[in-house]
């Protein structure tokens, strides 16, 4: 019987006391920290001396940036604490150690470190990623990752790819809420359509969703899966929604290679879509998704691009030789983007006015030829407005009732102010 979203929201966050307790005051994001801060839900969880976990056989889905605030990964202090059973890890995309690059994953194997069994979830779904689960013993399944707010960053389909897994094991499954870098003021850009659903967009969620992972996992049972699992959440607390991920005084992990600083987040949710294209995004080199360019492009790209007057930043004429991806070893031309107010920023809007200018100063613009544009936009609207001339205000407008829409089922589902 599938639940209501007022009794689900009131279910998952029943067993741990600790998970409704509202957020503390917050600091201006300037602050980085100063005079509060923001405790995770594993802090929490460890604080309440794993109580949830208690009597049960455990297993974490997480990567590098499951990390305590002294930098211990959560594993490694899960392990060594006989309060829990800690018997399996699940690795996402890039590894569970984080060695492997972007469309890779580590494979089963066993930890050098703590000798749990370390199992492959990258790419699997449904009854064989179930299997997965019921073969590792656990009771239940414990989500820990950071999240960076783009509806195509897989881990939150690894997120759903797992709960719906959990739930046909019949595992319980625990999220460890951790901020979202990039606040959770507001959902942007286009709505994913059903029919353009892969790993990079399951369901229709915006382009920049403006959630936590427990809100997500909250979204996803309540919305979306056909039999919710048995969830729980544990939140943080001391973190707003207006906080940027410096207000948290948390140490920052890359979540993947090509994610090496909380500024790189700020943009990806809109840069990201030059994947969809024969531009560079900035793999390759030490600025991924904030230097864009390719072979044959000039200064006239930011010439044209500051002309739009998009709120919150300055184009930069940049150069660039990535050392791997597109255009490995070669010089390339393009901008940087630099971003003087991030309060004001909006990165998917910036993301289609960069399209829209490199379309019109480059001869040599292409979509890449499988649309992959199509699958990070969620539709082909944005890829066939802009073939055919529309300007940046006309492109965001053609998404606005699907946003209103998702704008509103959100709001349901948020832990905090």
């Amino acid at each position: 019987m599938r639940l209501s979203r007022r009794t689900l929201l009131a279910t998952t966050t029943a067993a741990m006391a600790v998970s409704a307790a509202p957020a503390h005051a917050a600091a201006p994001p300037t602050a980085a920290g100063r005079g509060r801060r923001t405790a995770t839900g594993f802090e929490r969880l460890a604080a309440d001396g794993y109580a949830l976990l208690d009597g049960q056989r455990v297993g974490v889905v997480t990567n590098p940036t499951g990390i305590t605030r002294d930098a211990r990964h959560i594993v490694d202090v899960m392990h060594a604490d006989d309060r829990v059973d800690l018997i399996a890890v699940f690795g996402p995309e890039h590894g569970f150690r984080g060695t492997a690059q972007a469309g890779g994953s580590e494979g089963r194997y066993d930890d050098p470190a703590t000798g749990l069994p370390v199992y492959d979830t990258y790419l699997k779904s449904g009854r064989p990623l179930a299997d997965i689960f019921t073969a590792s013993g656990v009771d239940t399944v414990v989500f820990d990752i950071q999240d960076v707010g783009a509806r195509f960053y897989t881990y939150i389909w690894t997120l759903y790819d797992c709960m719906e897994a959990a739930g046909l094991a019949g595992k319980r499954f625990v999220v460890l809420d951790r901020p979202n870098p990039v606040t959770g003021r507001a959902a942007l850009g286009p709505v994913l359509h059903k029919e353009f659903a892969t790993f990079v967009g399951r369901e229709p969620v915006s382009q920049a969703h403006g959630m936590t992972v427990a809100e997500l996992a909250l979204l996803f049972n309540g919305e979306f899966l056909t039999s919710p699992v048995p969830l729980e959440t544990v939140r943080m607390t001391g973190w707003k929604r207006s906080d940027f991920f410096d207000a948290s005084g948390l140490p920052w992990v890359p979540p993947s290679p090509n994610m090496p600083t909380p500024e790189t987040a700020l943009v990806y949710s809109g840069t990201c879509l030059f994947e969809g294209t024969n531009l560079s995004e900035g793999r390759g080199t030490t600025r991924p998704f904030e230097l864009l360019g390719a072979e044959g492009v000039d200064g006239g790209w930011a010439e044209a691009a500051n002309g739009l007057d998009l709120p919150g930043v300055r184009f930069r004429e940049a150069y660039f030789a990535p050392v791997f991806s597109k255009f490995q070893g070669k010089t390339v031309g393009g901008v940087q983007l630099h971003i003087h107010d991030r309060e004001a920023f909006d990165p998917v809007r910036t993301g289609v006015g960069l399209l829209i200018t490199a379309k019109q100063v480059w001869s040599g613009f292409a979509w890449r030829p499988d649309h992959w544009i199509d699958k990070l936009t969620g539709s082909a609207r944005v890829r066939t407005m802009i073939d055919a001339g529309a300007d940046t205000d006309e492109v965001v407008a053609g998404w606005q009732q699907d946003l209103a829409a998702f704008r509103r089922t959100r709001r349901e589902y948020l832990l905090y102010r």
